[in-house]
């Protein structure tokens, strides 16, 4: 697709393609993701991996194709309020997250604001902030310090999972910069916030084992359930034990 594609273009190629998605789907499944979710969303009842092979068909179909363009389709494929096709937006990005720069971080931080939901704001977060992010290190900053205190629990999530891809790579540097924000959202009550820092850390102790624990053991008492739970669930037994003691 060459450069300045018009977008009544990429307006069709995504109504085309939700028309596509639908007949892919089944009612059954619809129901029960939509009732799963507690979803606004119309459901299509679409599997993801065949979510994301039907957005690479799409890419492929549209060609050669420059950062507005891929950035056009996205929001031509979020504007349709159909769960598949706002995951069919955020695959799109992550195929090509390597387009994408810091220029792009309002419209990012604007779709996990209107996902509201973790199985949109999580792909999100990881496939395609957290790579953003990893590359500039000043609009990483800007961002992630705003974010830790913003009042949507999703826009604290998306912070935490940000980091989980060079975590669980074993990136020590990462996972320092982590802390700092794990700091901000350690006690944070929301259930969303607690699970997503637990699961980092857990993603943290397949390589960082040692790291973690460190860093959790002067903080065991004021965990929140969820966030112990998760964090400790594979670490050695006698660090598990050393934490509960510490735990009370």
């Amino acid at each position: 697709m060459p450069t300045g594609e018009p977008p009544e273009r990429l307006a069709r190629e995504a109504e085309a393609f939700v028309a596509e998605l639908a007949r892919a789907g089944t009612s059954a499944r619809a129901e029960h993701e939509k009732r799963y979710l507690k979803s606004a969303l119309a459901h299509l009842g679409v599997p993801v991996p065949e979510v994301r092979r039907a957005t690479k068909v799409l890419l492929g179909r549209l060609g050669e194709r420059q950062r507005p363009e891929l950035l056009g389709l996205a929001r031509e494929l979020w504007c349709h309020e159909v769960h598949e096709a706002r995951l069919a937006a955020i695959e799109a990005l992550a195929f090509e997250q390597g387009r994408l720069a810091s220029d792009d971080l309002p419209l990012l931080e604007r779709f996990v604001r209107e996902a509201r939901t973790w199985a949109l704001v999580d792909p999100l977060a990881i496939q395609v902030i957290g790579p953003l992010l990893a590359r500039d290190d000043a609009a990483r900053a800007a961002a992630l310090q705003r974010w830790a205190r913003d009042e949507d629990h999703w826009v604290r999530r998306t912070v935490l999972l940000a980091f989980l891809l060079p975590v669980r790579a074993g990136d020590a540097a990462a996972f320092r910069e982590l802390t700092a924000y794990a700091d901000v959202l350690f006690e944070d009550r929301e259930f969303f916030v607690a699970k997503a820092l637990g699961w980092v850390l857990r993603e943290g102790t397949k390589r960082l084992s040692d790291e973690v624990f460190a860093w959790l053991l002067p903080r065991a008492r004021r965990a929140t359930r969820v966030t112990f739970r998760e964090a400790t669930r594979h670490l050695a037994p006698e660090q598990r034990a050393a934490l509960s003691r510490e735990a009370g």
